[in-house]
């Protein structure tokens, strides 16, 4: 299969992991939907080789690492080596949904190509201030 689509409703209900990988068909990194209901207390981990990025869709949560405490909302992002201890928390009054993404071995270049040469100017402007 090329691409698949799905939403976090439809691969679990109520608190906890949904796990987005298996169900899309996702071979080239580790992703998570993850579910924090109010008040939920993290649990402190750590990877042998899995770097993670968090990011916070909605609600907020507490992030706790290396001694640094911070919060963080909606667009929230939190990066963490794989080894460095970490705990996400919700102790807040409302859910926190985050997506999680683990991978090793680092960046591949720039190769993406537009498929119809007249997009090649508009991306090439896309993002830039006017």
């Amino acid at each position: 299969m090329t691409h698949a689509f799905s939403s976090l409703d439809e691969l679990g209900e109520g608190p906890g992991f949904r796990k987005i990988r298996g169900a899309l068909g996702i071979t080239a990194f580790g992703i998570n939907g993850i579910v924090y209901p109010p008040g939920h207390d993290g649990f402190l981990h750590y990877h042998d080789v899995q770097d993670e990025l968090y990011f916070v869709h909605s609600g907020r949560v507490v992030v706790e690492c290396e001694g640094e405490t911070r919060e963080l909302g909606p667009g929230g992002l939190f990066h963490v080596e794989s080894t460095t201890p970490r705990k996400i928390s919700n102790p807040f009054d409302e859910e926190a949904v985050m997506i999680a993404i683990g991978g090793k071995d680092g960046y591949v270049e720039r190769d993406g190509h537009m498929v119809h040469e007249e997009d090649i100017a508009r991306r090439a402007a896309f993002g830039r201030p006017s």
